[in-house]
């Protein structure tokens, strides 16, 4: 606990207000050795904050290092050098098992291919997050249920993953994202392998858990899925390129409609 408050006390004075940003990234950088001397630097000296309940989409294309600082956000991977801290924790310099107790307490993953367990029901595939961390059965039960509830599947928590379309998968891996009450959802590539209509529809859903407080950070190469976050983040070469507003307008009156 008290390495805790040291980590809050760092990024208090070198940061700003801790209480108003989930992420705080500064001046990281990611470099691979590929034998022979040679090194590619993923990420050159990234400098980044979100704020809770921002609505951010980080976009690139292939090689540009967007997956490398999704990968540092998402507590998979650490920095070469800098410091990131989320929600007041610095995790830039935690080992591998420290880095999977926060992945699981503060970030809900959402993933282009669903990663769901192909023989388990939706609500097993909802509860598994809770399992790893030693939640009690009956809690996990009815958290998983209410997740669920709150993506409009109720009537298909029994169902495994061939028994549901793309776009309910798709639910189902968004409502295991929620389960936890993460301090982010990072979502990667979430309608790479639906339909456009389906796609459409899960954006909607987007929409309606931000306007519910959650904070977005949205992974994407597609313009049109970047538009539908409010700030988007574009990085090139391992540096970010812009930092700007979206073109589009919150649209405080659309709700998520069934898939």
């Amino acid at each position: 606990m008290a390495a805790e408050t040291t980590f809050e006390a760092e990024v208090g004075a070198e940061s700003g207000d801790p209480q108003s940003h989930v992420i705080v990234v500064e001046d990281l950088w990611k470099t691979y050795d590929m034998g022979s001397e040679q090194q590619v630097h993923a990420l050159q000296g990234v400098s980044l904050k979100i704020r809770h309940n921002e609505y951010v989409a980080i976009m690139g294309p292939s090689g540009s290092g967007k997956s490398t600082l999704m990968n540092l956000i998402g507590c998979l991977d650490t920095p070469s050098s800098g410091k990131y801290w989320l929600n007041g924790h610095l995790v830039s310099e935690l080992n591998d098992d420290e880095l999977a107790r926060i992945r699981n307490k503060e970030i809900g993953f959402v993933f282009q291919t669903f990663n769901l367990l192909a023989r388990a029901t939706s609500l097993h595939n909802v509860e598994l997050p809770l399992i790893y961390n030693g939640t009690p059965a009956h809690e996990r039960v009815d958290r998983a249920k209410a997740a669920l509830a709150a993506v409009g599947l109720e009537a298909r928590m029994q169902h495994k993953p061939n028994e549901l379309s793309g776009g309910q998968r798709q639910r189902v891996a968004i409502a295991r994202a929620l389960v936890n009450n993460p301090s982010i959802i990072l979502a990667d590539e979430p309608t790479g392998n639906l339909d456009s209509k389906t796609g459409v529809e899960i954006m909607s859903l987007f929409d309606d858990l931000h306007r519910k407080g959650n904070t977005i950070v949205l992974v994407t190469h597609e313009p049109d899925i970047a538009e539908y976050a409010h700030r988007v983040v574009h990085i090139r070469d391992g540096k970010i390129f812009s930092d700007q507003p979206s073109s589009r307008k919150p649209r405080a009156e659309t709700a998520a409609r069934p898939v």
